[in-house]
């Protein structure tokens, strides 16, 4: 964090030089959900960053779902009023040459096209429609491409249900000598564990069970084994089924002045043949993206220094970025040693990707995928309440493990 970094500041005003990098921006919205509708509109093939689009559903929710060679930060360029269609801008996603095609369900026909330089999805409805949900899905086992999700409802439906729930509410961090001192004052460590999806977004659908209530169990699970051990502060940023969004998870592990972040999911994907555990931490897209986010005023804690040095507030960025991308791997790691004694893991189960709840800078996250909600045995393995009490008691204890080594400092060790 850049409290740690005060002492370089008068060095690092000297450097002038510094990389600006392309910015790949990666939206997530939740790891393997389920592709819910059964029949399928014929897929539209190939052009440029898009890979596919398919349609699927009836009268009830139509989902489209655009299929691409990179990430992508979707926005809705129409008002929320307008229902018989909606336009989305898809921005630094290239075309070729435009798609379009004949709907189904909820959705008269779509096209996809690029307006004075600018990608962008544009949905007419039958009758009355509105944008439900939508979210970004990143590459998962046996799946290559992102995927970009855009369920639609009537325009009538009534979704009252999902409207989200309160956030929880966490003094923001001291900034500067404040904040070091209270950094080593405070006796316990903050873990944030994100139970994914809830309320409105229900995640992957396996034979008996919803993603989201799979995660919202495993999460209570680990905080019971956190706390019982006396050494931790445990938040969550959901206890019940609520529905919270990807930026207010990563304000509340900011705002705590978390130690560790630790979000909860159970995977999805292909023929439901598949099974075992992964884990995620942050990719260089999603380094980069954070950093971008960084600069912005009032997005991060810079200590004292002149606002216009920009070239050292990037260097601490990256350096700090640096560290808590080395500290997340190493979490990742020994969050895979000790599962592994009773859950089955994934051939490749270290990941990265630029997944939205892991774009704090400044604090160590990753995403644990439990298990493939869509296979038999991982589910029937994820529902039951002594395995998740076992695999959630080795997950504390690589807590246990991370923080006694020290191992969030030992990544400054090589820095001037």
């Amino acid at each position: 964090m850049f409290r740690r970094y005060n002492t370089l500041v008068h060095r690092l005003s000297l450097v002038r030089v510094f990389r600006v990098s392309r910015i790949l921006a990666a939206g997530f919205a939740g790891a393997g959900v389920c592709l819910a509708p059964a029949v399928m509109a014929a897929p539209v093939n190939v052009s440029g960053d898009i890979v596919k689009v398919r349609l699927g559903g009836d009268a009830t929710q139509t989902r489209i779902v655009i299929e691409l060679d990179r990430a992508v930060d979707a926005k809705v360029v129409t008002r929320d009023s307008e229902t018989a269609q909606q336009i989305i801008a898809l921005p630094d996603v290239e075309m070729g040459k435009a798609l379009s095609g004949t709907g189904m369900g909820l959705i008269a026909d779509w096209k996809v096209e690029n307006i004075a330089g600018s990608t962008r999805l544009k949905l007419n409805f039958k009758g009355q429609g509105k944008i439900h949900r939508r979210f970004l899905l990143p590459p998962a086992d046996g799946i290559s491409v992102y995927r970009y999700v855009v369920d639609i409802v009537p325009g009538n439906a009534d979704t009252s249900v999902d409207k989200p729930s309160p956030v929880p509410v966490i003094a923001a961090p001291a900034s500067g000598k404040t904040q070091m001192a209270a950094a080593a004052t405070r006796d316990k460590k903050v873990i944030v564990i994100d139970a994914g999806h809830g309320g409105k977004d229900p995640g992957a659908l396996g034979g008996n069970s919803y993603e989201k209530d799979v995660n919202l169990a495993a999460a209570k699970a680990l905080k019971a084994s956190l706390e019982k051990t006396g050494r931790y502060t445990v938040i969550m940023t959901r206890e019940t089924d609520a529905f919270v969004d990807l930026p207010a998870r990563v304000r509340i592990a900011r705002n705590a002045n978390a130690d560790l972040f630790i979000s909860l999911h159970s995977d999805a994907g292909g023929s439901g043949d598949t099974r075992g555990a992964s884990i995620y931490t942050l990719s260089d897209s999603g380094t980069e993206r954070a950093a971008k986010k960084a600069l912005v005023k009032g997005d991060w804690s810079l200590p004292d220094m002149p606002q216009s040095d920009a070239v050292v507030s990037r260097i601490l960025i990256d350096l700090t970025q640096r560290a808590t991308k080395n500290r997340s791997a190493t979490f990742a790691q020994l969050v895979m040693d000790h599962i592994s004694a009773s859950t089955p893991l994934l051939k490749t189960n270290l990941r990265q990707a630029g997944l939205f709840v892991l774009l704090a800078p400044d604090v160590p996250a990753v995403l644990l995928e439990m298990g493939f909600v869509n296979n038999k045995e991982d589910e029937a393995m994820l529902s039951d309440p002594r395995h998740r009490e076992v695999m959630m008691g080795q997950v504390a204890r690589a807590i246990d493990v991370y923080f006694a080594n020290e191992v969030r400092y030992a990544s400054f060790a090589g820095l001037p």
